[in-house]
């Protein structure tokens, strides 16, 4: 097993979302909201004085439908770019495994010296509840842990999300949308493109739907349906005002400009580079210079700190928000202009230069258009 340092001055995040969540430094009391998923709370985590290297770990356990959780525990030593750090079920005891109830006060102990843990280094912790109702978050997906970072105007607040670490493939779109509109089908896992932005929305809708989340997405009075969609919704371009967000749905969206522009940088593990991940563009692009003019297989250049690929290159990426200018105030979690004719698209592109590969650059067209220069990825809410 990989050998680690434990410092218990210790990472807590303190949040109450279904699935896991991550402990604190101070113990922060939450009222669980009904809802089908289970929900861990109020996670503490210390270690004893007595020299035994015990850990106690301490949470909260609600599910609204009374269901039985198996519960797990794992740790990070990325800053929670992963937790791919599992102790041995052997050296786990107390309120861990399977037919977990509800309750409060629940208690795991872990033997951490019988792993030969250092205690010289600092870690965060999650515990995990399922209780088998809905699907876990997708193997690719990246969980950006909120901060405050400045957008070239204003400082701007995200608050914490998972985002798909690859532009959406060719493959992904096929399979919930029945084709593949792209110019370059013969690019092995490589990035859908001429996907407009309507379909982009359809898209996260309709993945939602086929996996039990809720969809994030409405139109006008119609649901969350694309099904029930008036014809010609997502052919005149003026519709694209009549598409709402829900902010707190668990489904698939379309991540606003800021969470974008956040997930770039590295988020609160940026190291300030000019393109994302690195000031060698070559490293993490595909781009004019290096593409031989067509799109790339998904990952195939480097990750930035995040361990996300190809924001820099590939395909230009479609996000949330309207065009407009960004505010002169501090913001926290915008979901950008109001009112407007375009949507905004994000990162380098395959057939453009280094310039348009760059944090700042921004573009826009109309939520109808499609090019093989456009595609997406998609994020979720921490659930």
């Amino acid at each position: 097993m990989k050998r680690m340092n434990l410092l218990f001055t210790i990472i807590i995040l303190a949040l109450t979302i279904p699935f896991f969540a991550d402990n604190l430094e101070s113990k922060v009391e939450r009222t669980p909201i009904r809802n089908t998923n289970p929900v861990v709370s109020n996670v503490t985590v210390s270690q004893r004085t007595d020299g035994s290297k015990i850990v106690d770990i301490y949470y909260d356990l609600f599910d609204a439908d009374g269901d039985l959780c198996d519960i797990t525990f794992k740790l990070s030593d990325n800053g929670g770019a992963s937790f791919d750090i599992i102790p041995s079920p052997t050296n786990l005891s107390g309120d861990f495994g399977a037919d977990q109830a509800s309750g409060t006060g629940k208690h795991i102990i872990w033997d951490a010296g019988a792993e030969s843990y250092g205690l010289d280094g600092s870690f965060l912790y999650r515990v995990y509840a399922d209780d088998g109702s809905t699907p876990p978050m997708p193997a690719s997906f990246v969980w950006v842990e909120g901060g405050t970072f400045h957008n070239g105007t204003s400082d701007v607040t995200i608050s914490s999300f998972y985002i798909d670490k690859y532009e959406l493939t060719q493959s992904e779109y096929q399979a919930v949308m029945g084709n593949n509109p792209s110019y370059f089908p013969n690019v092995a896992n490589g990035p859908v493109e001429r996907v407009s932005w309507f379909k982009a929305i359809e898209y996260c809708n309709r993945r939602s739907m086929q996996e039990g989340l809720t969809p994030c997405y409405s139109y006008s009075n119609y649901g969350t349906n694309p099904d029930a969609w008036p014809s010609g919704w997502n052919t005149n371009r003026d519709n694209h005002i009549n598409v709402a967000c829900s902010w707190t749905a668990d489904g698939y969206r379309l991540p606003t400009e800021m969470e974008w522009m956040f997930a770039y940088k590295g988020g609160n593990q940026s190291q300030g580079y000019t393109y994302s991940g690195s000031n060698n563009i070559h490293a993490v692009a595909w781009f004019a210079s290096n593409s031989g003019n067509t799109t790339h297989t998904v990952g195939t250049k480097a990750a930035n700190e995040l361990g996300i690929y190809d924001m820099s290159g590939n395909v230009f990426e479609w996000v949330w928000d309207i065009y407009g200018s960004y505010p002169s105030e501090a913001q926290t979690d915008p979901h950008g202009a109001t009112s407007g004719s375009y949507r905004v698209f994000r990162g380098g592109c395959w057939d453009y230069g280094a310039s348009y590969c760059t944090v700042s650059n921004r573009g826009s067209y109309l939520a109808t258009f499609t090019t093989h220069r456009v595609g997406f990825r998609i994020c979720r809410i921490v659930p």
